[in-house]
């Protein structure tokens, strides 16, 4: 890999290996683990080996409108609007080791956020409870900060010229600060497990990239509210182009689709499968402070053609920066040739 190749995966090295996940989106709460977008650019790239910080902060301004209900933290509220802004901390540590002629690399990802949520009726759940002397079908709104569930993940990446591939695998662990009968959590407060593939095309002399992320979404149930989330498909493609070594302009799609539908006592909306498309574009600057490469990126997708969740704007604003790059291996010297005495 040539240098410009490698100062460009150093620096975006978090979001060509674990992207952020947030809080729940038809899935429990309308809403999903997975957010698209997030995969690319960059999506099959594994940086060399060190370790390397980024801080993506996620920002997300939806509603689910015409009387159209969903549920959350076992609340059956309807016309509801969600304002989400959250941080996502990750560590990642590309390995010198090497499987099966891939790079290994482990990341952890630790959310906190303060999701903002406001239904205009709230029909039945926990919530119900609580305003004891009052109708039901009121409005009510709910917003406070708190830590989500510890995300873990381990990546094979591969590198041939310029194509780039990965296999990821990621948990999320129910062990946030999940406040049950509550509109407000970024912790999900269930098992969640994530497969997926990427494959990325990177033609460092002419500033070309192209990328593609698929993945499998397997649930567990919210043991607070007996909700089992259908398992889920996800999709996400991206064309960038270097204007120069530190700036870069692309486009992104993704595609969002649930495959299961839900269950368990808690889903009273019954299956309530949902899907999704979101368009977006990005732009990326990359700068040295000192002798640190850091990259800063803006992704703003919209999402389209929705179906029982909620529907809005999707933002990322990331920093990604090495900690500790491992120097690259010397070559072998030269072996003196044998002479004949």
């Amino acid at each position: 890999m040539g240098s410009f190749a490698r100062r460009i995966v150093g620096s975006l090295a978090l979001a060509s290996a674990l992207a952020p996940v947030p809080d729940a989106r038809a899935a429990e709460g309308g809403l999903s683990f997975y957010v698209e977008g997030q995969a690319v650019p960059l999506g099959g790239i594994v940086p060399p080996p060190g370790l390397y910080f980024d801080s993506t902060t996620y920002f997300y301004s939806a509603k689910i409108g015409g009387n159209r209900q969903t549920q959350i933290g076992g609340n059956v509220i309807a016309d509801a609007k969600v304002n989400l802004v959250a941080d996502f901390v990750t560590a990642l540590w590309v390995t010198p080791v090497n499987v099966l002629g891939g790079d290994l690399a482990f990341a952890f990802v630790m959310p906190f956020g303060e999701p903002a949520v406001r239904a205009g009726v709230l029909v039945n759940g926990p919530l119900v409870n609580q305003l004891v002397g009052r109708p039901v079908g009121i409005g009510v709104s709910d917003r406070d900060f708190n830590p989500g569930d510890p995300i873990v993940s381990a990546t094979l990446g591969w590198h041939s010229g310029n194509w780039h591939w990965k296999l990821a695998g990621v948990l999320s662990i129910p062990a946030g600060a999940y406040e049950p009968g509550q509109l407000s959590n970024v912790a999900l407060n269930r098992y969640i497990g994530d497969i997926s593939a990427a494959a990325t095309y990177l033609d460092p002399v002419h500033g070309y990239e192209l990328s593609a992320a698929a993945g499998f979404t397997v649930n567990g149930t919210n043991p607070s509210t007996r909700y089992n989330t259908g398992d889920e498909f996800h999709i996400d493609v991206s064309a960038s182009k270097y204007l120069s070594k530190e700036v870069s302009v692309g486009v992104i799609a993704s595609h969002y689709q649930q495959l299961t539908g839900d269950s368990g006592p808690g889903a009273r909306l019954g299956p309530f499968k949902g899907r999704t498309t979101a368009v977006g574009g990005t732009i990326g600057v990359t700068g040295e402070f000192g002798k640190i490469p850091v990259t800063a990126r803006i992704k703003v997708l919209r999402e389209v053609e929705v179906e029982n969740r909620f529907q809005g704007t999707i933002g990322f604003f990331q920093v990604s920066f090495p900690l500790w790059v491992a120097p690259p291996k010397a070559a072998p010297e030269p072996r003196p040739l044998a002479t004949k005495s």
